[in-house]
């Protein structure tokens, strides 16, 4: 029986991990390394990434129009007559500055005639590698160039690979945004490369020379795209943007590809400032460099025009896109890029999961006493458990994991819904109706409550109990339905009861397997840190996504390879995720997730253990995550209404254990409030400091000791073994 169910999965594509994948046996693996994400993955739509996109332009809206609301009117009336006049002009946002060649003696080419009769003469010679053209001004200067430059304003390349600079003459405006085309030429084979060239690794920079002097200023960028692109990966995943490296495609080298850069911060330049664009290594044949004082509020590859011309009709629109072309409020340019990051690592709403591939089965043999290296062990074929009713599958062919997902989930099957609905019940219940819950059976105690059991496991699968839900109308209609489930048990009496075990009860049923009673147990590793959180009320519920990164030491990582990990915490309001979406490092399981018992999924986990550790207290007391919490709920403390001691212990009781403090312990957490105010006020450095860990923002003209000493309070208060305890 265990060979036949191993059978159902023989079909499943694997990939091995190898140092160096020249070698691989995977063909489809050739030239990988370990920081591509491991195959197969499947990018697929997020809801929530969706949502969070839209709540990130949302921020971005918002904060350009605050700050257009304390800019100058004539200058924001100045940039919307510009804007027009560039829009008008150039109907595409783009403005394609005039090339020129490079001087390199020491003039300077200034005779607009005489460079234009310096290009119409290269333009008139054949295509070379390096054109070098002896001019008789009165410097009597050499003037060089490279390329030969077309009426469209792109530049022919010879076929031998260089990285000489392309100067570009600019006129008067604003300079937001840089492009660069890759064009296919005849000349190049119809492609984008030069020669035989087949890729290319764009590595750009640019420099801005001002009229009349020789020194140059380097540009910087905040973000780069394309609209094609070879993926780069790191640590797992596509390297966002093209801003430090762009790697063609090679796909499509008979296109036109487009990437763009968006400058840090833009730049308002005058007639005659010189652009001077340069690409390592540059093998492109035909390119063309254009400049836009327009930056697309959404940060498109393509033109801003038709955004920003729609824009101007609407005012918040346009103040988003003010603020991202001019820069003209350094802190809100500051918070758009922030934001314009975020949105960036939304990924466009997609995220990758995992994803089972099929092909050609492997023979599955029975292994005589587990020798792996045996091959003449009988051959078997997919089977449920002989002992178990049959798969009611039809036909010649052996049966595939759709027709063993349809066995388990058939009616005639008599385990399934009993399993789950017994792990259901443990984890509500604290004790399972049958234990131990990962061995069912035969094997494990018979249940406590079998009619129950069967019940609840028929109630699964075809529900006909209506139970009221407080948000909506009547649910739990439907088969397998897992919240109809929830419902039904929270709401039952037996759930409600006190935790309180009856003295009558003690001696003939200690373990109340009658539930007689609740059963008292610690929150599970994920729930510890969510129940601060929620206590404190940093607690983000959104549901679904990819995983948040919470606080972690730094160098945990540092022995895990294939390849070496940098772990960044998240920055924002995905540090306070729910524990489920904590990233999770192959065994490297989050360090606070550790020491509350979690498992390191190197296996399935039905039944955790469950310790009482000092390395739990010491988690509760000092983990960032904590500290965290506890200073936020002293916020809140000092904030609220009541103004007493006395009073404010009891909101902190109320809050975290829904009840008021008694009076023993009002007595010691008072002495211990008055203590710490006692030592902190004597070294308002440490109160300082308390008050900066984590990315909660701290009330302005807060006082600090104050805050620091019923910050700890509050860390006592969430180190209560009544805190994590479920009752």
């Amino acid at each position: 029986d265990f060979y036949s169910l191993k059978a159902f999965f023989a079909d499943v594509r694997q990939w091995g991990v190898y140092s160096d994948y020249k070698y691989t046996p995977n063909p489809d693996l050739k030239g990988w390394n370990n920081d591509y994400p491991f195959p197969p993955e499947e990018v697929v739509e997020s809801p929530y990434l969706k949502r969070r996109i839209m709540k990130l332009q949302s921020q971005i809206q918002e904060v350009a129009t605050i700050a257009a609301k304390t800019a100058s009117k004539e200058a924001r009336a100045a940039w919307e007559k510009s804007t027009k006049a560039v829009l008008k002009k150039n109907p595409d946002g783009w403005i394609v500055p005039t090339a020129f060649p490079l001087v390199t003696n020491i003039a300077v080419v200034t005779n607009r005639m005489k460079l234009t009769n310096l290009v119409a003469a290269t333009e008139s010679k054949p295509a070379a590698t390096n054109l070098t053209t002896k001019t008789s001004f009165k410097t009597n200067s050499t003037v060089s160039t490279n390329f030969i430059a077309q009426a469209d304003g792109s530049l022919l390349f010879g076929s031998k690979a260089d990285g000489h600079p392309i100067p570009l003459r600019l006129e008067a405006g604003s300079f937001a945004a840089l492009r660069l085309e890759l064009i296919p030429h005849a000349r190049h084979s119809n492609t984008i490369f030069r020669g035989k060239t087949t890729s290319a690794t764009l590595q750009l920079s640019a420099t801005l020379r001002r009229a009349g002097e020789k020194k140059e200023t380097k540009l910087a960028f905040y973000h780069a795209d394309a609209d094609h692109k070879e993926p780069r990966y790191a640590n797992g995943f596509e390297i966002l943007g093209i801003k430090d490296s762009w790697k063609v495609a090679r796909d499509h080298a008979k296109e036109r590809q487009t990437g763009v850069w968006l400058l840090d911060p833009p730049v308002a330049v005058a007639d005659g400032d010189v652009l001077t664009v340069s690409l390592k290594t540059n093998v492109i044949g035909c390119l063309r460099v254009s400049v836009s004082p327009l930056v697309p509020v959404a940060a498109s590859r393509e033109s801003a025009a038709t955004q920003i011309s729609a824009a101007l009709l609407r005012d918040a629109a346009t103040s988003a896109a003010w603020l991202a072309s001019t820069a003209s409020d350094t802190n809100a340019f500051a918070e758009y890029k922030k934001l314009h990051r975020e949105i960036q690592e939304c990924r466009g709403g997609r995220s990758p999961t995992v994803v089972t591939v099929a092909w050609k089965p492997d023979l599955t043999r029975v292994l005589p006493r587990g020798n792996w290296l045996s091959d003449d062990g009988e051959i078997v074929e997919p089977q449920p458990p002989h002992f178990l009713p049959q798969s009611k599958h039809e036909g010649a062919n052996q049966l595939t994991r759709l027709d063993l997902a349809r066995w388990l989930v058939a009616r005639e099957n008599p385990l399934t819904a009993r399993v789950a609905v017994n792990r259901f019940w443990k984890q509500f219940f604290g004790a399972a109706l049958a234990t131990p819950v990962d061995d069912l059976g035969l094997q494990g105690e018979p249940p406590s409550h079998p009619e129950l059991l069967d019940w609840l496991a028929v109630e699964f699968m075809e529900p006909t109990v209506a139970v009221q839900s407080p948000r909506s109308k009547v649910q739990g209609q439907k088969a397998w339905d897992v919240k109809h489930l929830v419902r039904l048990m929270v709401t039952s009496s037996t759930y409600k009861q006190s935790s309180n075990l009856r003295r009558e009860l003690r001696d003939p049923d200690p373990s109340n397997r009658w539930l007689a009673s609740q059963n008292p147990r610690r929150l599970e590793a994920e729930f510890v840190r969510d129940n601060a959180l929620k206590i404190s009320g940093l607690l983000n519920e959104e549901i679904g996504g990819p995983s948040a990164h919470p606080y972690q030491p730094g160098g945990y990582y540092v022995n895990l390879q294939f390849p070496d990990r940098d772990y960044f915490a998240s920055q924002d309001d995905r540090q306070y995720r729910r524990g489920v979406y904590a990233h999770w490092q192959r065994t490297f399981l989050q360090p606070m997730l550790a020491n509350f018992d979690a498992p390191s999924r190197e296996e399935c986990t039905a039944l955790r253990p469950i310790s009482n550790t000092p390395q739990q207290a010491l988690t509760l007391l000092n983990d960032p995550s904590f500290v965290e919490a506890a200073r936020v709920l002293a916020q809140k403390l000092l904030v609220a209404p009541t103004k007493t001691d006395e009073a404010r212990l009891n909101f902190a009781y109320q809050r975290a254990l829904g009840r008021n403090a008694k009076p023993v312990e009002l007595s010691s957490l008072k002495k211990f409030l008055t203590a710490q105010r006692e030592h902190l006020q004597g070294d308002a450095d440490e109160a300082v400091k308390l008050q900066k860990v984590g990315l909660a923002e701290t009330p302005k003209n807060t006082d600090a000791v104050e805050l620091a000493a019923w910050t700890s309070v509050c860390r006592v208060i969430l180190n209560l073994h009544e805190t994590i305890t479920i009752y």
